[in-house]
Order: C-alpha cells, then structure tokens, then sequence
C-alpha cells in the first residue's frame, strides 16, 4: 500500500485490525473476503479463510487458533468481538497474524458503534489496518503513527472543530466543517504523521460522513483495492 501495490514488495505483511484510544464501546462482528484476479477482465471471488473471522468467534486471540491476535481491551464472545467498553481511555484490536500476498482484494466488516456520549458524539472512533506492522499500540485510533501502508479511520469525535470553536467564537465559522462521524482514508509510507489534532485532513485521500453510531442494525463496510484503484 505505501507504493500503491497491495500486498506486495515492501507491504509485506497485510493486516486487519480495529482499534481506538479510547471510544464506546465497538462490536467488529465479520472480516475479510480476499480477491484474486484471474485476468484483465475479471475477477474472482475467493474467501481466504486465513485472514476471515466468523461467528462463532471462539478461540479468537488463543494461541491454539494461530491466525488473529487481541490486543489492550478487546474481549471475544462467541457472537461479537467487542474492541471496547463504553468506559474513557479505553482502546483494544484484533489483529491477522498471517502476511496478506495477494495483489487485488477485498475486505468486508460488519460493525456496530455504542455509547452514552452526548450529541451522538464521544471517543475517538477505530480503524481498519492493512499495514506492515501489527500489534504496536499508538495515538492513531489505538496504533502506531508513522506506519507503512493504508488506514481507514471511522472517526466518531471532530477535534478540529471543537478546537475552531474556541478559537473562532463569534466569528464566521470553519471552512469545510465536516458532520461526523466521518470516514476517511490514508496511505503512509512511514515518513507521514497523523495529525490528530485537524482530524487527519492533511493527509486523507478522501472522505466522507457516515451515520454509524448508536444504530440498531450493522453498518456494512467494504474497502475494495483492485486493479490499483482503492473504493471505501
């Protein structure tokens, strides 16, 4: 992902991770459906079972299932893996132990976002990981910065405006303000920060506001990359 080729050459290992620094409580409840292409003009389906999480979730994070990894305050059920509770400084993931090689894919989680903040707003949110290293918490939504490969961030909290707010009382409001929660994008090739304070706008390809929390069914999200062309 940092030179734009999915799991290859220096994206050695592609992992799959949720996390947050700290946020409601999130339940990740299915991953993962992986992309070989079979030509120029299509493409077939595969599920690789290696980097897929299902129900029952059982053995998630036991040495003895060899394929995905817990990490802070992450607990498994057999019906949901819940990444947090619904408690401050809080923050927790699930990641693939096993290096992703393939070159197109694609990957689909079901997810649901709880908690008591006000406005429907509290926390920082989670993100999705396909990145080289795995497991090394940080201030990205729970991982590390400087990291090499790509982010999609569910962003629950607007720091920049919040910020604006203080800053700019009285005066003509923030351009560009996002609603949130928000969902975006980023591609590191380990030289860039996140800039948590302006809510990653420097370095995000793209953006978008997405209704997640608090709802009673599952948001279905699906990040496609083939034929070097990333969709959210």
């Amino acid at each position: 992902p940092a030179n734009g080729r999915a799991g290859r050459g220096a994206a050695r290992q592609g992992k799959m991770a949720a996390a947050g620094r700290w946020r409601a409580g999130l339940a990740l409840l299915a991953v993962a459906l992986g992309l070989g292409g079979t030509g120029a003009e299509q493409t077939e389906e595969h599920l690789k079972r290696e980097h897929s999480l299902s129900k029952p979730y059982q053995g998630v994070g036991s040495a003895s299932s060899g394929l995905w990894d817990l990490l802070g305050n992450a607990m498994v059920m057999t019906q949901f893996i819940r990444l947090t509770p619904d408690v401050q400084s809080k923050q927790g993931a699930v990641w693939n132990r096993v290096p992703c090689y393939l070159r197109d894919w694609e990957m689909q989680v079901h997810f649901k976002i709880h908690g008591q903040g006000k406005k429907n707003l509290n926390g920082d949110g989670f993100a999705i990981w396909y990145t080289k290293d795995r497991m090394q918490p940080g201030p990205v939504f729970g991982s590390k910065d400087n990291f090499l490969g790509l982010g999609v961030f569910v962003d629950t909290y607007p720091n920049e405006e919040k910020q604006q707010e203080v800053r700019h009382a009285g005066r003509t409001p923030f351009p560009r303000q996002r609603v949130f929660p928000y969902i975006s994008a980023m591609v590191n090739n380990g030289s860039l920060t996140y800039d948590h304070d302006r809510d990653g706008r420097p370095t995000e390809l793209g953006g978008c506001t997405a209704m997640v929390r608090n709802l009673n069914h599952d948001t279905f999200l699906v990040i496609r990359y083939v034929k070097r062309r990333l969709t959210v």
